[in-house]
């Protein structure tokens, strides 16, 4: 994962796939250790390394997305990030909220 304004999950075959979800008041100190308690999550579920990079990246920046239409950019915490995964994670399975 190279971290930035558009995530980019690199895969060893050359491909990269960018990651369409996040916004600029995930720049906030903790932001990346949810990313990092995230994917070590999913690895631990038994998701293969390309599946956790893609779910991870994807869910972090659509929770992260969720709390700014809830709190507003500049108000954005890490803590917010993490309170709002399990609806990301609703979404991401196409269930209602």
């Amino acid at each position: 994962m190279l971290k930035g304004a558009y995530t980019c999950i690199a895969c060893p075959d050359g491909a990269c796939y960018f990651n369409s979800t996040g916004n600029p008041g995930m720049a906030t100190g903790g932001s990346g250790d949810v990313l990092t308690g995230l994917i070590t999550g999913l690895l631990a579920q038994g998701y293969s390394p390309f599946e956790t990079a893609l779910l991870g990246v994807f869910t972090h920046g659509l929770a992260g997305d969720l709390a700014a239409e809830k709190l507003g950019h500049e108000a954005l915490v890490a803590t917010d990030i993490i309170d709002h995964l399990g609806l990301a994670f609703r979404n991401v399975r196409g269930q209602p909220a």
